[in-house]
């Protein structure tokens, strides 16, 4: 019975954000959730265990974007600090033609999302391990990617130095937040436009489920990173560009 309200609430969720809803989809996105649950008793993957709140917080949080025209458009996408798969694996289900890397520092977390992956057949994804400090200054990686997503991991001005050298001029960085997001324009700005970046909207989204909303920031990319950012390992945090 569980199973099936959850199953109820991700088909009437994901349709209502305009996606359609087709079985191989919802059978992929339940295996996905067993997956990760079934982990998360050996390694700490997220603290939502009930499998409806896990739906709305986790997979239609995460698919909010999903209409945007940056997200149409995009090609190869980024998930910095993915954590679980959030939003990569989400979005990567509903886009099976877009190409996507979800980044994070901790490897255990990425060992357990590529078994998740090969089990489903997900065949546009893979991990990179590693911190946003270091990759970013990899050929590979900087300023190769045409989007990057990235949901609860540091307040905009850190978050900046992490994503913007990742994208390429023309990119835009999705930047999931919640209410504290007007505090955070305001004391970013700088850094923003340090790194490359301007902030061109802010777009409000309801998760279906759910009375709250959240904000999702565009920022675009339109010059180059200087070479001197990031800094080294550790230093964002610890010293956010003003």
């Amino acid at each position: 019975m569980e199973q099936s309200k959850a199953e109820l609430l991700l088909r009437q969720g994901i349709m209502e954000l305009g996606i359609p809803a087709d079985e191989r989809l919802i059978s992929r996105f339940l295996a996905y959730m067993d997956g990760i649950l079934s982990w998360n008793d050996k390694v700490n993957l997220t603290a939502i265990t009930d499998r409806e709140e896990f739906i709305r917080k986790h997979f239609l949080d995460s698919l909010t974007c999903s209409s945007f025209p940056e997200m149409e458009e995009a090609d190869r996408i980024i998930d910095v600090g993915t954590g679980a798969g959030f939003p990569g694996i989400p979005l990567a289900l509903v886009f099976p033609d877009k190409q996507f890397v979800l980044m994070d520092s901790l490897k255990k977390r990425l060992k357990i999302i590529d078994e998740l992956i090969e089990e489903l057949g997900i065949a546009n994804v893979r991990t990179l391990h590693g911190r946003a400090e270091d990759l970013a200054r990899m050929k590979e990686h900087r300023e190769q990617y045409d989007l990057c997503v990235s949901r609860a991991v540091a307040n905009l001005a850190v978050l900046s130095e992490y994503t913007l050298p990742f994208l390429k001029v023309g990119g835009t960085l999705l930047a999931y937040k919640g209410p504290e997001a007007l505090q955070e324009i305001k004391s970013s700005g700088g850094a923003v436009r340090t790194l490359g970046g301007i902030l061109s909207e802010e777009r409000r989204v309801t998760i279906p489920g759910l009375e709250s909303s959240h904000v999702i920031l565009i920022i675009n990319k339109i010059k180059h990173t200087p070479a001197s950012y990031p800094r080294k390992a550790g230093t964002p945090a610890k010293e956010p560009l003003k």
